[in-house]
C-alpha cells in the first residue's frame, strides 16, 4: 500500500529553512544515515516525489554543481511560475491542485512510497485533503527563530517511533483522520 511521507528536518522551534531559504544550519549537525530513521532506507521505498517550488529551486541550484538531479523517482514540482528544467531529470513542473496529479503519482510509485521533500504548504495541502499519511522529522538542535515553517495549517498527529541519531532527534508520527 502506498504511504505518502513528509520526510523532513526541522530545527527546534519548527522551521525547516531560514528566512532567506537557507539550510546552512542543517549541514552544521551530525546525522548517521544508516541510523534510525536514516535517508538510504527511506528513499529505497520511494516511488514518486512531490516537492514545492522553492525546494526544487534550491536542490536545483545546489545539487546541479555536484553532479546533478539526486533523484531517479519521478518528481512533480507545484509552481505558479516558470522554471528552468533539469536536463535528464523526470521532473513535472505542475501548476494546479495535487488532487488534479494524485492518480498520476500513485501511478509512477507503482505501489511504494510518495516523499512529500518540501515545504511546508504542499504538505500541509496535502493533509487538507486526506493524501499525508505519515510525518517523519529529525528535529536538529537549533533555534532560528523565523524561517520556513515546518507546516503551515494545524494537523494533528500521533507518535508511532522515536530515535535519536547524532545530534537530531528523529520521530514518526501518524496523520490522524478526523471522523468520517
Amino acid at each position: 500500500m502506498t504511504r505518502t511521507t513528509y520526510y523532513v528536518a526541522s530545527t527546534l522551534d519548527g522551521f525547516i529553512a531560514d528566512e532567506h531559504d537557507s539550510l546552512d544550519w542543517l549541514f552544521r549537525q551530525y546525522i548517521d544515515d544508516d541510523g534510525p530513521m536514516g535517508y538510504p532506507a527511506f528513499i529505497s521505498g520511494i516511488g514518486a516525489l512531490l516537492m514545492g517550488s522553492t525546494t526544487y529551486e534550491w536542490i536545483r541550484t545546489h545539487d546541479e554543481g555536484a553532479g546533478g538531479w539526486p533523484y531517479e523517482q519521478p518528481c512533480w514540482v507545484f509552481t505558479h511560475r516558470d522554471l528552468p528544467r533539469i536536463e535528464g531529470a523526470d521532473v513535472r513542473l505542475v501548476s494546479g491542485a495535487v488532487t488534479e496529479v494524485w492518480p498520476e503519482v500513485l501511478a509512477a510509485a507503482g505501489g511504494s512510497g510518495v516523499w512529500v521533500v518540501g515545504g511546508g504548504a504542499l504538505a500541509s495541502q496535502l493533509a487538507a485533503e486526506g493524501l499525508l499519511d505519515e510525518v517523519v522529522v529529525a528535529i536538529a538542535p537549533v533555534v532560528l527563530g523565523s524561517g520556513r515553517p515546518l507546516m503551515t495549517e494545524a494537523l494533528d498527529l500521533r507518535l508511532v517511533d522515536l530515535a535519536r541519531n547524532g545530534d537530531f532527534a528523529c520521530a514518526r508520527y501518524d496523520v490522524v483522520r478526523p471522523p468520517a
